[in-house]
C-alpha cells in the first residue's frame, strides 16, 4: 500500500540525504577551523575532515535516489556546501602561500586563488539561475537545462567520468597544495601529494575552463531570453 501520509517541511529537513549534507557542512567547518587555528599541528586531521566532507557528496545523492528523498532543499544544500567548501579552502591556501608570495615579491598565489574563487562562485550561480529562468525550473545538470550551452558544459554534466575527473582533479589539487605546505618534506604523505599534483592539475585546469564556458554560456542564454522578451513586447520578429 502506498504511503498517503502528507510530507511536511519538517520531514524534508530531516531527510536522510539532508542529514548527510548537514554532516558534510560540520566536517568542512571543523576542517577550516583546524586549518586556521593551527594548520602546522592539525593539518592531517583537517585534510581528512575535508576529504570526508567532499566524499559525502557522493553518498547524499545515492541516498536521495534510493530512498526517494530527492528535494530542492537537498539540491540547494548540496550546491551551497560544495561552493562554500571550495571558497573556504582557496581562502586558506591564499594565507598559507602568502610567504611564497613575499619571497617572489608579487602576490601570484593570492591573485590566482582570488580569481579561482570569483570564477567558481559566479559560474555556478549563473548556471543555476539561467537554467531555472529559461527552462522553467530545470535542473542545472539536466540535458534540458543545458540545451544550447557550450559543448564542454554539456559534456561536464552529461558524462559522469568527465564530471568526476574534473571535480576530483580540482579538489585534490587544492588538497595536495595544502599538504605540500604542511607535511614534513621527508614523509610519504608529502611525496604522495607532490606526485598527486601532476595527475590532478590537468583536471583542475580543465575544470576552470568548464567554469569559464559555463559562465559565458549562461550569460549568453540569459541575454537570449532578454532579447526574446523584448521582441515580444515590441512586436518585432526575431532574426
Amino acid at each position: 500500500m502506498p504511503n498517503t501520509t502528507p510530507t511536511t517541511a519538517h520531514d524534508v529537513i530531516w531527510f536522510v540525504p539532508n542529514l548527510i549534507g548537514y554532516t558534510r557542512v560540520i566536517m568542512a567547518l571543523a576542517a577550516f577551523a583546524l586549518m586556521c587555528i593551527d594548520g602546522s599541528t592539525y593539518w592531517l586531521l583537517a585534510v581528512l575532515l575535508y576529504i570526508g566532507s567532499f566524499v559525502g557528496d557522493l553518498f547524499d545523492g545515492m541516498a536521495a535516489r534510493k530512498l526517494d528523498q530527492c528535494s530542492v532543499m537537498g539540491g540547494l544544500l548540496d550546491m551551497v556546501t560544495d561552493r562554500c567548501a571550495t571558497l573556504g579552502f582557496l581562502h586558506v591556501l591564499s594565507g598559507d602561500y602568502a610567504t611564497v608570495d613575499q619571497q617572489l615579491q608579487f602576490p601570484y598565489y593570492r591573485l590566482l586563488f582570488l580569481f579561482l574563487m570569483i570564477l567558481d562562485i559566479s559560474s555556478h550561480w549563473c548556471q543555476m539561475y539561467s537554467s531555472s529562468l529559461v527552462k522553467d525550473g530545470a535542473h542545472h545538470k539536466s540535458d534540458e537545462g543545458n540545451e544550447g550551452r557550450h559543448f564542454l558544459v554539456r559534456w561536464f554534466y552529461k558524462y559522469y567520468w568527465f564530471f568526476g575527473y574534473l571535480c576530483v582533479g580540482a579538489e585534490f589539487t587544492y588538497i595536495c597544495l595544502y599538504v605540500v605546505r604542511h607535511a614534513p618534506p621527508e614523509s610519504i604523505i608529502y611525496k604522495a601529494a607532490l606526485g598527486g599534483l601532476y595527475s590532478c592539475i590537468p583536471g583542475c585546469a580543465a575544470k576552470q575552463m568548464v567554469n569559464l564556458m559555463q559562465l559565458t554560456s549562461a550569460c549568453h542564454i540569459v541575454a537570449q531570453h532578454d532579447a526574446k522578451e523584448r521582441n515580444q513586447r515590441r512586436g518585432t520578429k526575431e532574426t
